[in-house]
């Protein structure tokens, strides 16, 4: 995610984002202005075409595209805050689970310490790709006794075998009495809490806008720009030209920037820090267990 300061007019202004989203569009945007100069030579000064009701219509044509824009832009934004609220629940649910292991255990439980400090962070850096393209196994950190890495490179879900590990170890330190049946139940609901975040996080990736929602936005814009020659060119004349380019501008833009924050645990500029906030929360792990 990009840190910025919302103060600054002047770098908002002049941001490298606006940069990018123009190098995608200028191909598009070279070709209406080709369009737009054909319409306007060919129909406004050749055939002096005028249809009065144009500008009144386009008008009305574009607080309907309005109403899709905004629709669109809220529920990209939804989603993009539902997954940082999520995430702002696993920051927390893990320094929970490190605090109630840590004052639950024993001062003598030193390995079950480290097998927790260890595991919770897996946890978090398997999540982090386990929504994206696949876990990697280098962010994955190896028990003392071994043998973790081997075994989630057998498992579809990484994730959930991870806290499979951690709640078998947690039913041992049960059987052995090293917590009392209060104490299992209490870090048994942080544990479920994870798995409850992650199926959240996963309703977001895998369930996109409805097809028919993009496809007619997207339609719409079309032939919105194609039409609005048409509408304004004997008001504008060859003003039309720039005229339509940048409301073309305007209007896409808007809709790439949704189109990139609908799925907010990639690794585009505006999505979720989810790098940063993996390491944060291996941190404070490790701080709390280990000292």
């Amino acid at each position: 995610m990009v840190d910025y300061d919302p103060h600054s007019w002047v770098k908002l202004i002049f941001n490298n984002d606006s940069k990018n989203i123009f190098k995608q569009l200028w191909p598009p945007m070279l070709t209406l202005l080709i369009y737009t100069t054909g319409v306007v030579i060919v129909f406004n000064h050749v055939f002096n075409f005028h249809y009065p009701g144009g500008t009144a219509i386009h008008s009305l044509l574009g607080v309907v595209l309005g109403l899709f824009l905004v629709f669109r832009t809220n529920t990209a934004y939804d989603r993009w805050w539902e997954g940082r609220k999520q995430w702002g629940a696993l920051v927390n649910c893990s320094r929970n689970i490190a605090i109630k292991i840590n004052t639950c255990l024993p001062d003598d439980s030193e390995d079950d310490k480290i097998f927790f400090s260890k595991m919770v962070p897996n946890f978090v850096f398997a999540m982090k790709e386990h929504l994206r393209e696949g876990v990697i196994m280098d962010e994955i950190e190896e028990l003392p006794e071994g043998g973790l890495k081997a075994e989630l490179a057998t498992k579809g879900h990484m994730p959930a075998h991870i806290v499979n590990r951690m709640y078998a170890r947690l039913n041992e330190l049960r059987n052995s009495n090293n917590i009392s049946v209060e104490q299992f139940w209490i870090i048994d609901g942080e544990l479920k809490e994870l798995m409850d975040i992650i199926g959240a996080c996963e309703r977001i990736k895998n369930t996109p806008i409805p097809y028919s929602y993009n496809m007619y936005i997207k339609k719409f814009i079309f032939l919105y720009s194609i039409t609005l020659p048409f509408g304004i060119m004997s008001i504008t004349h060859y003003w039309t030209i720039p005229i339509t380019c940048i409301l073309f501008y305007l209007l896409v833009s808007t809709e790439l920037i949704a189109e990139e924050i609908e799925d907010p645990f990639g690794t585009d500029e505006n999505d979720l820090p989810t790098d940063g906030l993996s390491v944060k929360i291996k941190a404070n792990v490790e701080e709390i267990l280990l000292g």
